[in-house]
């Protein structure tokens, strides 16, 4: 990121006013630890019953249905309180290593949540068959918990690194 638009964004009023208003910055990490907590608790609990481990008496459709709209409305959550939380502090944020990687594995902990989950959240056609029988989806289930839990730890690890 240049040096030039970090100093922009940080001269910016709307990230001035975030500094300035003492609420502003814990009120955002709050939510965005709320936030972050109904996604992986969602993805968790539909990743397990991908895996074959909780939930086995329930359809795989059903539960991933049951979770999905939590997992997509705190992901929205967060990408708005992230927002907010870079804009307040582009100086600190986008110069360090530890938030680009959590970025790039926000993107891929999407892409293999999405890729499971996608096929599952259209209609069943064909009458009952098993609705997660891809011979890699225990697997996948398995990163997709992993990839979470290393972006929750570098959400952390931000605050404790340059």
């Amino acid at each position: 990121m240049s040096a030039e638009f970090i100093a922009w964004l940080y001269a910016s009023a709307l990230s001035t006013t975030i500094r300035d208003m003492l609420w502003v910055v814990p009120t955002v990490q709050s939510v965005h630890i709320i936030a972050i907590a109904a996604l992986f608790g969602s993805a968790v609990i539909s990743d397990l019953r991908l895996a074959g481990v909780l939930a086995v008496d329930r359809p795989t459709r059903e539960v991933i249905g049951r979770y999905y709209p939590w997992m997509r409305n705190a992901l929205l959550v967060l990408l708005a309180t992230g927002l907010v939380m870079i804009i307040g502090e582009p100086d600190r944020v986008l110069v360090n290593s530890t938030f680009w990687l959590k970025m790039a594995l926000v993107i891929g902990a999407f892409a293999v949540t999405w890729s499971i989950r996608r096929p599952l959240l259209k209609p069943a056609v064909g009458g009952p068959q098993s609705d997660a029988s891809h011979p890699g989806i225990k697997l996948l289930a398995w990163l997709s918990i992993a990839l979470w839990c290393v972006v929750i730890f570098c959400g952390r690890w931000i605050a404790y690194s340059i």
